[in-house]
């Protein structure tokens, strides 16, 4: 039955664009430019892994749109009312997609996985140990409470895997079964073609009796976001969601078949900033970068290259965290103060104006939020006597690269807070996040032993006042050291055919959750 329904789908993606004849019935296609390396969010972070993995893994728990949790793996939970310990209740009669019943042992196997590999390292980093007193109680012991626990048990944070195929000892980042995937989720993997496509086809055998409601997911990469809008526009496609550009977005918005929502990402939290290499000669000096924040127009930013869709960012939290600080220094524009602060810093204009030059690297992808923006700022810094040089990478891999060996001057940058500052922001900032190799890391070379105290005891904080209290005084002081100019928020929307599709992903983690209540007409 799977080979003749293979044989199927690959008839579909030979034709100029899919089609989902009404036979099918139950198929979603999705549009994407994200090519992922593999499909294992145990080991890697972003949208290219979150999206299909969240569809073929299941987690202990997900969440709805008002940030509440709700069970999905695990029935129920409690913590100790020491807060040091989390007990997960499994679900009996839940297995993996080849049949092996899901266990305990598994979750605790994920999580020493999840820890020793994936970047996000403060996500699970009070987790000593998993007990496993029987094959369906999972208990969580923790060296300090964790108010972010549930949240990195969500999503593509905290996915289960079996141990029974990656517990052999190889390495799980580069582990043969990352693209051949075996999970628990409501959909499993049939066909995994990068850069072409995605095929999930139904788990029959999901733990939730009913769903999914969808036959078939088929995740259809397109070389650019023209072909990709173009595909949404005309029907090719019943979903595009991560879409940011802005003139898309107004496009899209004039089909009447079309929903276009800003739903589906609280969670995310994307922000757009440019970031200094704080060991680097001239951006050492926290006056320099002060006047380089001073010299930017975020409203011209926001207003003139964004349509107005975007939103300027003053912090490291998300304008739409409970968490973020709005009484901080907002660096609105300023030349007289920016070339003040960089004659006290010892670079005065010379005969040609010039005081000193720069490299700046900018993400390859998100032309609008990235490269756009990164040509604005060469003639604007050029207007306080900075001299800026683009430096284009011909890949994510190749800027990745360059980042995180710290092997830049000046990088743009798009960055997720991921639902808790413990998850997202943390791992920006502290000093023992200053790592080799590892992008979205601290590339910034960022240390300030205030900062980590401050954020390492909000993390602990149980309390929600004493939590925002802690987090806003970190980001006054990171704002006012600027390791970073921030610079606005990504407007991230998802495209749908309205008249095809019911129960659309709009919960705080979007199209990055299981879409199994997702129908198509």
């Amino acid at each position: 039955m799977k080979r003749i329904m293979l044989a199927a789908v690959a008839v579909t993606m030979m034709l100029p664009g899919i089609t989902v004849s009404s036979a099918d019935g139950g198929t979603l296609v999705i549009a994407t430019t994200q090519k992922p390396r593999h499909l294992n969010p145990a080991v890697q972070s972003g949208i290219a892994t979150a999206v299909p993995g969240t569809q073929i893994f299941a987690t202990p728990v997900r969440f709805d749109e008002n940030w509440n949790p709700q069970p999905y793996l695990a029935e129920s939970w409690a913590f100790s009312d020491d807060g040091l310990a989390l007990t997960l209740n499994l679900r009996k009669g839940a297995t993996f997609h080849d049949g092996h019943p899901i266990t305990s042992k598994d979750v605790a196997f994920s999580i020493e996985t999840i820890k020793a590999n994936h970047p996000f390292k403060t996500m699970f980093g009070p987790v000593e140990a998993v007990d496993t007193p029987d094959d369906h109680t999972a208990v969580l012991r923790l060296s300090a409470p964790h108010p972010a626990l549930l949240l990195a048990l969500s999503s593509a944070l905290g996915v289960i895997i079996p141990e029974h195929i990656y517990g052999d000892g190889q390495d799980p980042k580069a582990h043969p079964r990352n693209s051949d995937t075996v999970g628990s989720g409501p959909f499993k993997l049939a066909e995994f073609k990068p850069g072409e496509h995605i095929i999930l086809e139904k788990n029959e055998n999901f733990f939730l009796e009913g769903y999914p409601k969808l036959d078939r997911i088929i995740i259809k990469n397109y070389k650019d976001v023209t072909s990709m809008v173009l595909a949404m526009d005309s029907g090719e496609v019943d979903m595009l969601p991560f879409l940011a550009g802005t003139r898309d977005i107004a496009r899209l918005r004039k089909n009447a078949s079309i929903e276009v929502t800003d739903q589906g990402y609280a969670a995310v939290g994307p922000l757009n900033w440019l970031a200094f290499n704080t060991k680097h000669e001239i951006f050492k000096d926290v006056r320099v970068r002060r006047a380089i924040a001073y010299a930017i127009d975020r409203d011209f930013i926001v207003n003139a290259l964004h349509g107005g869709f975007s939103t300027a960012a003053t912090g490291p939290v998300h304008p739409g965290s409970p968490f973020f600080a709005p009484d901080v220094e907002s660096y609105d524009l300023d030349l007289a103060k920016a070339a003040a602060l960089l004659d006290e810093a010892g670079y005065p204009a010379g005969s040609d104006g010039v005081r000193f030059s720069v490299e700046l690297d900018y993400l390859p992808a998100f032309a609008e939020q990235q490269k756009n923006v990164a040509e604005y700022l060469r003639p604007q810094l050029k207007k306080v006597g900075i001299a800026v040089q683009l430096r284009a990478s011909p890949d994510f891999p190749s800027w990745a690269k360059r980042v995180s060996s710290h092997e830049f001057e000046l990088t743009m940058d798009i960055v997720f807070n991921w639902g808790d500052p413990v998850i997202g922001v943390h791992r920006t900032y502290v000093c023992s996040n200053i790592r080799q190799g590892v992008i979205w890391s601290n590339t910034q070379s960022y240390c300030n032993e205030e900062v980590d105290a401050l954020l390492d005891a909000a993390g602990k904080e149980i309390d929600q006042a004493k939590r925002q209290t802690l987090y806003r005084q970190a980001q006054q002081i990171i704002v006012d050291e600027v390791p970073l100019a921030f610079l606005n928020t990504l407007p991230y929307h998802t495209a749908y055919n309205k008249t095809k599709i019911g129960n659309p992903p709009l919960s705080i983690w979007g199209a990055m959750a299981p879409l199994d209540k997702v129908t198509v007409q």
